[in-house]
Protein backbone atom coordinates (compact mmCIF):
# COMPACT_ATOMS: atom_id res chain seq x y z
CA UNK A 1 0.00 0.00 0.00
CA UNK A 2 1.27 3.09 -0.90
CA UNK A 3 0.99 6.76 0.27
CA UNK A 4 0.99 9.96 -1.47
CA UNK A 5 2.12 13.08 -0.14
CA UNK A 6 0.45 15.84 -0.73
CA UNK A 7 2.54 18.85 -1.08
CA UNK A 8 0.14 21.64 -3.17
CA UNK A 9 -0.06 23.02 0.17
CA UNK A 10 3.37 25.29 0.70
CA UNK A 11 4.40 27.89 3.20
CA UNK A 12 7.29 29.92 3.00
CA UNK A 13 9.51 29.90 6.22
CA UNK A 14 11.70 33.12 6.38
CA UNK A 15 13.13 34.41 9.83
CA UNK A 16 15.90 37.11 10.72
CA UNK A 17 17.61 35.20 12.30
CA UNK A 18 19.21 33.31 9.16
CA UNK A 19 20.89 35.38 6.25
CA UNK A 20 18.49 36.57 3.96
CA UNK A 21 17.94 34.59 0.75
CA UNK A 22 20.96 36.39 -1.84
CA UNK A 23 18.59 34.76 -5.19
CA UNK A 24 15.49 33.83 -5.91
CA UNK A 25 14.52 31.00 -3.39
CA UNK A 26 13.40 30.68 0.29
CA UNK A 27 14.99 30.33 3.50
CA UNK A 28 12.73 27.03 4.44
CA UNK A 29 9.51 25.82 2.57
CA UNK A 30 7.16 23.44 4.47
CA UNK A 31 5.20 20.92 2.78
CA UNK A 32 3.55 17.28 3.46
CA UNK A 33 4.75 17.32 6.86
CA UNK A 34 8.38 18.09 6.41
CA UNK A 35 10.67 21.19 5.96
CA UNK A 36 12.93 21.87 3.62
CA UNK A 37 15.67 24.10 3.76
CA UNK A 38 17.62 26.07 1.78
CA UNK A 39 21.33 25.40 1.45
CA UNK A 40 23.39 27.68 4.10
CA UNK A 41 26.64 29.11 3.80
CA UNK A 42 28.24 30.79 6.35
CA UNK A 43 26.76 34.35 6.35
CA UNK A 44 26.17 36.64 9.64
CA UNK A 45 22.09 37.37 9.60
CA UNK A 46 22.99 40.86 10.36
CA UNK A 47 25.51 41.85 7.31
CA UNK A 48 25.30 39.09 5.18
CA UNK A 49 29.00 38.72 5.49
CA UNK A 50 31.06 35.41 5.64
CA UNK A 51 32.52 34.30 8.69
CA UNK A 52 36.14 35.06 8.48
CA UNK A 53 37.91 31.92 9.76
CA UNK A 54 38.06 28.16 8.41
CA UNK A 55 36.01 24.73 8.65
CA UNK A 56 35.05 25.14 12.02
CA UNK A 57 34.15 28.86 12.26
CA UNK A 58 31.94 27.95 8.89
CA UNK A 59 30.21 25.17 9.74
CA UNK A 60 29.24 26.43 13.48
CA UNK A 61 27.86 29.32 11.54
CA UNK A 62 26.11 27.15 8.83
CA UNK A 63 24.76 25.27 12.17
CA UNK A 64 23.64 28.54 13.77
CA UNK A 65 21.62 29.62 10.65
CA UNK A 66 19.91 26.16 9.70
CA UNK A 67 18.53 26.11 13.50
CA UNK A 68 17.10 29.02 12.90
CA UNK A 69 15.83 28.31 10.21
CA UNK A 70 14.34 24.77 11.53
CA UNK A 71 12.88 26.53 14.59
CA UNK A 72 11.06 28.92 12.36
CA UNK A 73 9.67 26.19 10.28
CA UNK A 74 8.67 24.19 13.67
CA UNK A 75 11.39 21.72 13.77
CA UNK A 76 14.67 21.04 15.01
CA UNK A 77 18.16 19.20 15.05
CA UNK A 78 16.56 15.91 16.35
CA UNK A 79 13.92 16.03 13.34
CA UNK A 80 16.16 16.09 10.55
CA UNK A 81 15.80 13.27 7.99
CA UNK A 82 18.60 14.04 5.51
CA UNK A 83 21.34 16.56 5.45
CA UNK A 84 23.47 17.50 2.23
CA UNK A 85 26.72 18.94 2.67
CA UNK A 86 29.02 20.62 0.41
CA UNK A 87 32.68 21.14 0.94
CA UNK A 88 34.83 23.50 -1.20
CA UNK A 89 37.84 20.74 0.24
CA UNK A 90 37.58 17.29 1.05
CA UNK A 91 40.61 17.84 3.49
CA UNK A 92 38.00 19.76 5.47
CA UNK A 93 35.62 16.60 6.35
CA UNK A 94 36.88 15.36 9.70
CA UNK A 95 36.97 19.00 11.27
CA UNK A 96 32.91 19.68 9.11
CA UNK A 97 32.30 16.56 10.54
CA UNK A 98 33.18 16.96 14.30
CA UNK A 99 31.03 20.00 14.20
CA UNK A 100 28.23 18.54 11.95
CA UNK A 101 28.07 16.05 15.05
CA UNK A 102 27.40 18.23 17.79
CA UNK A 103 24.27 19.23 16.18
CA UNK A 104 22.91 16.38 14.23
CA UNK A 105 22.78 12.49 16.03
CA UNK A 106 24.13 14.72 19.27
CA UNK A 107 22.53 12.89 22.36
CA UNK A 108 21.40 9.47 21.27
CA UNK A 109 19.24 10.91 18.62
CA UNK A 110 19.53 8.77 15.45
CA UNK A 111 21.76 10.65 12.87
CA UNK A 112 19.82 11.38 9.54
CA UNK A 113 21.00 9.95 6.48
CA UNK A 114 23.37 12.11 4.99
CA UNK A 115 25.25 13.05 1.31
CA UNK A 116 28.73 14.66 1.32
CA UNK A 117 30.18 16.00 -1.88
CA UNK A 118 32.92 17.87 -2.64
CA UNK A 119 32.23 20.69 -5.17
CA UNK A 120 34.65 23.29 -6.77
CA UNK A 121 33.07 26.53 -5.66
CA UNK A 122 30.04 27.78 -3.49
CA UNK A 123 28.86 31.04 -3.21
CA UNK A 124 30.82 33.75 -2.29
CA UNK A 125 33.49 31.60 -1.86
CA UNK A 126 32.55 29.55 1.11
CA UNK A 127 34.14 26.34 2.20
CA UNK A 128 30.96 24.44 3.10
CA UNK A 129 27.10 25.07 2.39
CA UNK A 130 24.53 22.58 4.08
CA UNK A 131 21.07 21.80 3.32
CA UNK A 132 18.38 19.49 5.53
CA UNK A 133 14.88 18.17 5.21
CA UNK A 134 13.17 17.56 8.67
CA UNK A 135 9.83 16.34 10.02
CA UNK A 136 8.16 19.70 11.33
CA UNK A 137 7.37 19.02 14.78
CA UNK A 138 4.67 22.03 15.35
CA UNK A 139 1.38 22.51 13.13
Amino acid sequence: MSEELNISARTVVSTNGAPKAIGPYSQGIRAGGLLFTAGQIALYPESQQLVVGGIAEQATQVFANLKAILEAGGSSFSQVLKATVYLKNFDDFAAMNAIYAEHLGAGGTPPPARTTVEVARLPKDALVEIDLIAQITAE
